[in-house]
């Protein structure tokens, strides 16, 4: 991860920010009400209807999530924002088994640059205000798959909490200006580490 500075801010342009614990961090994903339900009924991705085979990006970032899905109403899809508090030894299992999906800074990677040789990709995407406009730092993606999914599905899930309504509410408080209300309903993320 880089120290670099962006101009104009204090904050690094890539770093980890997420609500967290001594035990857990928490990281977002959208699904359908049929993978919602599953998984809040049985506090873990169940298969069917999860895919085991599909990588999944899992977020720390409240509102990239919300950039993504749209606050939850997207498309049917992602209508349902799920908050999984997942193990630290699990997210920082992911984060020392992943290469990043873009080849810069990988060039050095254990066989040269094969994504295929890695079960996690780690992506840096722009981070997001309450408008979900870019800001000019980036937020951390994570992508597992093969090995990776299964640990994320049998292992690392802590709990898993349905925060559509809070999204909707913030979403209510944006649409109506009361921004300061809406900031202050955000989860409160802090660095990672």
């Amino acid at each position: 991860m880089t120290a670099l500075i962006h101009e104009g801010t204090d904050l690094p342009e890539r770093q980890i920010r997420a609500v967290y614990d001594d035990a857990t961090i928490r990281v977002y994903q959208a699904y359908s009400d049929e993978v919602a339900d599953a998984a809040l009924g049985k506090g873990t991705f169940v298969s069917p209807p999860f895919k085991m085979e599909r990588m999944t990006w899992i977020k720390p970032s409240f509102l990239w999530m919300m950039y993504r899905a749209g606050w939850g109403f997207k498309d049917a899809g992602q209508r349902r924002i799920l908050a999984i508090d997942i193990s630290r030894e699990g997210f920082e299992w992911a984060l020392e088994h992943g290469c990043l999906s873009h080849a810069d800074g990988d060039a050095d990677a254990p066989g040269g640059f094969n994504k295929d040789l890695f079960p996690v990709r780690i992506q840096w995407d722009p981070e997001r205000d309450l408008h979900l406009y870019k800001l000019p730092y980036r937020s951390i993606q994570i992508g597992l798959s093969k090995e990776a999914v299964k640990l994320y599905v049998t292992q690392w899930i802590r709990g898993i909490t349905d925060v559509t309504p809070l999204a909707h509410e913030i979403h209510a408080l944006v649409q109506a200006g009361r921004l300061e209300e809406a900031r202050a309903r955000l989860p409160v993320e802090r660095v990672f580490r």
